[in-house]
């Protein structure tokens, strides 16, 4: 089932995501639901806090990327439970990077292009290992979500004040999204 996507200005969105047990809730289809609700919002990754679940999951589906980053074919992962543990900022790269709970904006983001990672898989197998490339800039990107943060976070202080006006827009409904969305109604 497609959920929608929880858009800048929800108060869950600013929230520190709890980590979950094995034996939450229908994990399974909220899952599969996550995944679903990505591929049609035509996202690459989706964080819970996203579809309103202030938890640690997040789902990733480079497989959409293989044309341009083969070593991604067949890649569609949840992480739950994720923390980043450690960044190696050696090598920093700026990319643009847009969300699916700020439709309609992009902008350019510094982040290293590896970093420590510790979660545990549908399974709720451990893992801890480095990624890199462009699997680490989706990983930071999800994984900020669970912190609470926002990409737009991320951006100079002179870029936040031209981007205001379009998020103050946003957080009031004013956007298109091709996919079910949810603003936040005071």
């Amino acid at each position: 089932m497609t959920l929608p996507v929880y858009i800048y200005g929800q108060p869950v969105l600013r929230k520190v995501a709890q980590d979950i047990t094995p034996d939450y809730p229908d994990l399974p289809e909220l899952i599969q639901n996550m995944f679903e609700t990505n591929t049609n919002s035509n996202g690459v990754g989706l964080a819970a806090p996203q579809i309103g679940k202030s938890i640690r999951i997040v789902v990733i589906d480079l497989d959409v990327l293989k044309d341009d980053f083969p070593e991604y074919a067949g890649f569609k992962k949840a992480f739950i439970n994720g923390h980043i543990l450690e960044y190696d900022d050696s090598e920093m790269k700026t990319m643009e990077e847009g969300c699916l709970s700020i439709p309609g904006l992009s902008e350019n983001v510094k982040r290293p292009s590896r970093v420590h990672i510790k979660y545990v898989d549908a399974d709720f197998q451990p893992h801890d290992e480095w990624v890199d490339g462009y699997l680490a800039r989706v990983v930071q990107h999800e994984f900020d979500h669970l912190e609470g943060v926002m990409y737009t976070d991320r951006v100079s202080a002179l870029r936040k004040n031209l981007i205001g006006n379009k998020l103050k827009a946003i957080m009031k409904g004013k956007f298109r999204a091709a996919y079910k969305t949810k603003v936040y109604r005071k």
